[in-house]
């Protein structure tokens, strides 16, 4: 069973190669927390560039890539560019920082985490600190990590201290973690929510590039801000370009490891391939050509059935613009919200590949309404 297994794994063709997997490296490393991006556009719009025709930033920061773009029919693909990281909130008079949050920041993950303040005076290490374990004993109730408890040392002695270093209220902190590559299998590190995303759009747009492949229709690649504190960035864009159809990747949950229960989450797993998406704002005939793709090119893929929305910036171009007919490729991922987020390499050439060829099965014009 575990050789079929690993057989399963490993059934895809590779996609990324030595320059863009240092790409993917330079990238990940790089912080671009939510409101704080344009490190890190800059960095997908300089590898991006030779791909596309021409290209523009919004006035927040999303990041646009465009293939013929003088076309009327527009399709865009989608990923979002912005980590969650923390915000100084309040500064002790004897140096101690307390945080809240810039997106969905997990309190429970802070404890002993390296992290960086970024200032206007250039980057600050610090650490959260955490009482050691012998204090901690007595048969007393221990207090677990929250927000109200978390705080960090940046080796200062006093508020004044702080300050001098350029620290203030509002300075947004990012964790210190790294890229690496785990058994030759998977992709790890912070942020692979969803950078991994428009590292997977700007390989696409390299695989049109190199193939030399000439589509009907205007392609937008779209590395949007903001997803993290609810899809902001998607909504502006797509006001601004008001496209017909709207192809999305981000990353959802391998359902597989311990206390994750798939009644409710669904039986999705890292290296069986890109993850479908079943909702509402979905379209069901954009989707089926998605499924068909797929089935045509032998890429392997699974199914998720999403309640109300997606939660993905999906929803922001299926509602606007009197409706974007709009779909969801999502990519498996481990640990989602922590330091050590992990998706399947092969997973990550297969979504490339779905996307890639997805956009080759679109016809200018193409009309996906349900009744005609």
């Amino acid at each position: 069973m575990a050789k079929k297994k690993e057989q399963e794994e490993t059934k895809h063709v590779a996609v990324v190669n030595k320059k863009s997997l240092a790409f993917l490296e330079k990238y990940i490393n790089n912080p671009s927390p939510t409101g704080f991006e344009w490190e890190g556009q800059k960095l997908w719009l300089d590898y991006i560039k030779p791909f596309v025709d021409e290209h523009y930033v919004d006035n927040y920061g999303t990041a646009v890539a465009v293939i013929n773009p003088k076309a009327k029919y527009k399709v865009v693909i989608e990923a979002h560019a912005d980590e969650i990281s923390w915000f100084v909130n309040y500064i002790t008079s004897d140096g101690l920082i307390y945080v809240i949050r810039n997106g969905g920041s997990d309190h429970q993950i802070a404890p002993s985490k390296r992290v960086v303040i970024h200032t206007d005076n250039g980057p600050v290490t610090a650490v959260f600190g955490w009482p050691a374990i012998h204090t901690r004993h007595g048969g007393e109730k221990e207090e677990a990590p929250a927000l109200k408890n978390i705080f960090l040392d940046c080796g200062c002695t006093s508020k004044e201290e702080v300050e001098k270093m350029g620290i203030h209220v509002g300075c947004v902190i990012t964790y210190e973690d790294q890229f690496m590559v785990l058994n030759n299998r998977y992709y790890v590190g912070r942020a692979l929510d969803n950078r991994v995303g428009g590292f997977m759009i700007a390989e696409v747009a390299r695989l049109l590039h190199e193939n030399k492949k000439k589509l009907d229709f205007g392609l937008y690649i779209v590395n949007a801000v903001q997803e993290e504190i609810g899809l902001r960035g998607a909504e502006m864009i797509a006001n601004r370009i008001k496209p017909d159809v709207a192809i999305i990747t981000d990353v959802t949950h391998d359902t597989t490891t311990p206390m994750i229960n798939k009644i409710t989450q669904g039986d999705l797993a890292c290296g069986k391939g890109p993850v479908v998406s079943y909702a509402p704002a979905v379209q069901v005939n954009l989707n089926k050509l998605l499924v068909e793709t797929a089935i045509k090119n032998n890429i392997p893929f699974q199914r998720q059935a999403s309640s109300r929305s997606t939660g993905t910036d999906t929803d922001a171009f299926a509602y606007s613009n009197d409706g974007v007919v709009s779909a969801l490729i999502s990519l498996s991922l481990r640990y989602m919200h922590t330091t050590v987020e992990m998706v399947h390499k092969n997973d990550v050439d297969n979504v490339i590949s779905l996307i890639y060829h997805s956009l080759l099965a679109l016809k200018e014009n193409q009309d996906f309404k349900y009744i005609k």
